[in-house]
């Protein structure tokens, strides 16, 4: 990394210096910061600097371009400005109480999404084996894994401990010592007195409590580490923090939300005694929001007594379908979005839901993006308020999810009714869950400002053809790389002549020097590969000539490769040439033109973003 220690240096240094930067992210070929004030960083000179190929400002992002050598300078500027391996932040930038509120969320939840995917599924594994006859759910094998797959749920504070200290700029590990304290056995589901009042909670599992404990403890520990004594701060600090906040969080979190709780589950059960529709409506509804407020277990209390003691439960059914819903609109995401990073987050989500485990299905995909979780509660709602209608009982404890289903059948006179009732309201919430979502989703897309009246909501670039020949798609091409779409989506052309011209205006980042391939970005931030037939490396640029230089800023249309197209077929090399965005991800859409043959600057590729 030495060799890149002077760039980076100047790279901090012209962007305002480490104090200016709030994140940095790099992809294929540029740097991407995000940083406080981009009026204070240096434009020109980053431009004219030796190693950087030009500065593109766009999303939010101030971009300097580096190369494909991209990789090594970013773990250098990391390492010169002080950002560490797990930092992301250095400051902060100015949001709207919305965005606050959604990027705190996505803080504490998302860093600990892939585990709780990988837990979910593993129960619901676990289940399935135990149902095709695998093993018994009394078995050592059971046990072992549905332990594994709990465990991350039953611990559930420690993570979010962890991940909400990292959000609120404490200590991350005295985040996860509270997370903790709440897990401790000995503190969960007993009566603890203070001063002749008592308190019964529980802790494991949840979300709400430790998120609003660590936010207490943080400005306290700022507080004490200002005023405590350097010579003790490591450890007075920390102990101060949980001895404070941790009882502070158990007297108070902890009666509160069993004071909801029971007040809900008052409410509801003189609501099912009233009308059981409406009931169904207002439980289905809301009882995801129930769920992330930590109350839903109080509410329940009643039902499990009930069904451990052999009764049937009429308030158990009415939440039947709302997992359900949820799935069914992270399903409908997983389906539309063209994020690739948002599509593999869905994948596991909405498996995990079938299984009944929609947390990363919650926090990872639909709470964020608020109007999908609207769509799910109104799913929910739907599904409860059929419920309701047909009356259905539950008459065992069940598993989650699908597996929930067979407690809904009865050895007596009601015998399959009830399941055929929940599977009806079920299949109706996920439909209306699905199509809206199919209807009403959109990928997050930057709103062009424009001061014609209608304006447009998405970016479109197009890109000419850089060669007169015939257009093929890519996935027609020899070359597996390419037609598979690894290195980008794009086109194909067969060269009718030996000359390649510039598609856009912008600036060339790479021209290889066996000259059978040349890199450009646009100046709208679309980087370019344009790769001189298959194979053609080997030639080591003969027959090859390129007429610009890295760095060189170039105009749609300028000459920037010639070749000898048949010498070149003489020597046994196929000449298809692709054109391909080697920052596809970047975009909504690549959207080759309808066309079997085409001339140099008409119309190619349009890029949606």
């Amino acid at each position: 990394m030495q060799k890149y220690e002077e760039l980076a240096k100047t790279i901090v240094k012209k962007v305002g210096g480490k104090d200016n930067i709030v994140s940095l992210t790099h992809c294929v070929t540029r740097l991407r910061f995000v940083l406080k004030d981009e009026s204070i960083a240096d434009d020109e000179y980053l431009k004219k600097m030796d190693g950087v190929v030009t500065v593109m400002k766009a999303g939010g992002q101030y971009q300097v371009v580096i190369g494909n050598h991209v990789p090594d300078v970013y773990q250098t500027v990391r390492e010169v400005a002080g950002l560490g391996n797990d930092s992301g932040e250095a400051g902060v930038v100015k949001m709207s109480a919305k965005d606050k509120f959604f990027d705190l969320i996505t803080g504490i939840m998302l860093p600990s999404m892939s585990i709780m995917l990988a837990s979910g599924i593993l129960k619901g594994l676990n289940t399935i084996f135990v149902v095709l006859g695998l093993y018994a759910m009394d078995s050592s094998y059971y046990v072992l894994v549905n332990g594994i797959g709990d465990a991350m749920y039953f611990f559930l504070p420690v993570f979010l401990g962890y991940n909400t200290a990292k959000k609120f700029k404490m200590n991350h590990f005295l985040g996860m010592a509270i997370g903790a304290a709440l897990c401790y056995p000995a503190l969960n589901g007993v009566d603890l007195t203070f001063f002749g009042y008592t308190v019964n909670a529980t802790y494991t599992s949840s979300v709400l409590p430790v998120v609003l404990i660590v936010a207490l403890a943080a400005p306290l520990e700022r507080f004490l580490n200002k005023v405590v004594p350097d010579v003790v701060k490591t450890f007075i600090t920390p102990l101060l923090v949980m001895l404070i906040a941790v009882p502070l969080g158990f007297v108070l979190i902890g009666p509160l939300a069993n004071l909801v709780g029971a007040l809900l589950g008052q409410g509801i059960t003189s609501l099912i005694a009233f009308n059981p529709i409406i009931a169904g409506i207002v439980v289905g509804g809301l009882w995801q929001v129930f769920v992330m407020f930590g109350v839903h277990m109080v509410i329940l209390m009643p039902s499990l007594m009930l069904l451990m003691g052999g009764n049937p439960d009429s308030f158990m059914p009415l939440i039947g379908s709302v997992s359900f819903a949820q799935t069914a609109v992270v399903f409908a995401i997983w389906l539309k979005t063209k994020d690739q990073k948002l599509k593999n987050l869905a994948f596991p989500a909405w498996i995990s839901g079938i299984f009944g485990v929609t947390e990363p299905a919650i926090y990872g995909i639909t709470l964020p993006r608020i109007k999908m979780f609207v769509i799910s509660c109104i799913g929910g709602a739907i599904g409860g308020g059929i419920i309701g209608f047909f009356g259905p009982q539950m008459y065992t404890m069940a598993g989650m999810g699908i597996f929930s289903f067979p407690g809904l059948i009865s050895t007596g006179e009601a015998g399959m009714s009830g399941l055929y009732q929940v599977l009806i309201a079920t299949a109706v919430s996920m439909i209306v869950s699905f199509a809206a979502t199919m209807a009403l989703y959109k990928d997050d897309v930057e709103v062009v400002e424009s001061t014609e009246p209608q304006g447009v909501d998405i970016k479109k670039e197009i890109l000419a053809s850089p060669i007169r020949g015939q257009v093929l798609p890519l996935s027609t091409i020899s070359d597996s790389a390419f037609s598979s779409g690894a290195l980008g989506q794009g086109i194909a052309i067969t060269p009718q002549e030996g000359k390649v011209y510039a598609p856009c205006d912008g600036t060339i980042l790479t021209v290889f020097p066996t000259k059978h391939a040349i890199g450009l970005v646009s100046n709208n931030g679309s980087e370019i590969l344009i790769h001189l037939g298959m194979d053609t490396v080997k030639l080591n640029g003969k027959y090859f000539e390129t007429h610009v230089t890295q760095g060189q800023t170039v105009k749609k249309g300028d000459l920037l490769v010639s070749f000898d197209r048949e010498k070149i077929i003489e020597a046994g090399y196929s000449i298809e040439t692709p054109m391909i965005i080697t920052n596809s991800d970047d975009y909504l859409d690549i959207i080759p033109m309808e066309q079997t043959s085409t001339g140099v600057g008409e119309d190619l590729l349009t890029l949606l973003v």
